[in-house]
């Protein structure tokens, strides 16, 4: 009997890994989250936040410029209540000097869309932080135990499975540099469409409240919280919601950097530094945006060039690795010289 219930448990078990979507082609930003878990964890920077922070910062950048160690802890579409406790997760491995936060995720006070917080949520491992995220997160229809058993919710996936489900069935493939999403193609910016009119530009209750855990959160641990806004042109930020921020950061003491007030300095060119039309940066956009982050880290925070650790510049050297010959792979796919 007790030899039965474990072979029907493992059949259970072996299906649902085959019907839980891979994330390993197309809709790559849902292995993000899991993958920092097998990281050697001793990042001076954390990011957290939305696709404004996973496509348009360069770990491999910060590093190779300035010696700074980091890790964009991103997904598609992250709230910022996502965001809190994906920090709170982090904090059980590690306590990073810097903690850097987008603020676009502020217009939301309550979850859009299951499948964004599938990808968020699925990839986490399992503590109270993700407990927490998960009743935090979980929109009307949505059961817990969806997500305690995955195939409770993708059993009839069996019509959309690939050669990638049994490929990657035991083990996946790195998809993320660092949790960076690499573009190197072009879509210049243009006819960006202005914000519309609303009706009311106050946040939420919930996402303040979130942001005030967060800040009471890194000043407990005696980590640097930095809010950024980045130079995405569309979602559309308001000057009303710049103003919120700003507001926030001096009454809290926090550096807040609104970088579509500094692209000029920062050197971004819409028409070449973004591939859909001003989103998100390229890898271009990117790494002028983690020069320009590195040297205010390195000026302003006084984060140290950690270079001349051995067993970090080994770690490294694989990562660079993997970051040149993925650049090499999409020039080639895009039909692109290396710039």
């Amino acid at each position: 009997m007790a030899v039965s219930l474990l072979v029907a448990a493992a059949g259970l078990l072996l299906l649902q890994r085959l019907l839980t979507p891979k994330y390993v082609d197309d809709v790559v930003e849902g292995a993000f989250i899991a993958e920092y878990y097998g990281e050697e964890k001793d990042f001076d920077v954390i990011f957290i936040g939305d696709c404004e922070v996973y496509e348009n910062f360069s770990p491999v950048t910060l590093w190779e410029e300035y010696g700074i160690n980091s890790y964009i802890r991103g997904s598609a579409e992250q709230y910022i209540w996502q965001s809190y406790y994906l920090l709170e997760d982090t904090l059980r491995y590690e306590t990073p000097d810097v903690v850097i936060f987008n603020v676009q995720s502020l217009q939301f006070d309550e979850s859009q869309s299951e499948a964004y917080n599938r990808m968020t949520l699925e990839g986490m491992e399992w503590s109270p932080s993700k407990v927490k995220s998960i009743l935090a997160s979980m929109k009307d229809g949505e059961e817990f135990l969806d997500y305690v058993f995955p195939l409770l919710r993708y059993h009839s996936r069996w019509s959309e499975l690939t050669s990638a489900d049994f490929q990657y069935l035991f083990q996946t493939k790195k998809v993320s540099h660092n949790g960076y999403y690499m573009r190197v193609d072009v879509k210049p910016a243009v006819d960006v469409p202005e914000g519309r009119p609303l009706g009311d530009y106050s946040f939420g209750e919930r996402a303040w409240s979130y942001l005030d855990r967060m800040t009471a959160l890194c000043s407990e641990k005696g980590i640097r919280l930095i809010l950024i806004k980045a130079p995405s042109l569309y979602p559309y930020w308001y000057e009303e919601w710049d103003e919120q921020v700003r507001e926030y950061a001096d009454q809290n003491g926090l550096l807040y950097l609104n970088l579509l007030e500094l692209t000029d300095e920062i050197g971004i060119d819409y028409n070449t530094d973004t591939y859909d039309a001003g989103l998100h940066m390229n890898l271009s956009g990117a790494e002028k945006l983690s020069r320009w982050l590195g040297r205010t880290l390195r000026e302003e925070i006084g984060l140290p060039d950690r270079r001349d650790e051995e067993r970090l510049s080994q770690i490294w050297q694989e990562k660079i690795g993997f970051y040149e010959e993925e650049k090499r792979k999409q020039y080639e796919k895009y039909g692109m010289e290396e710039r």
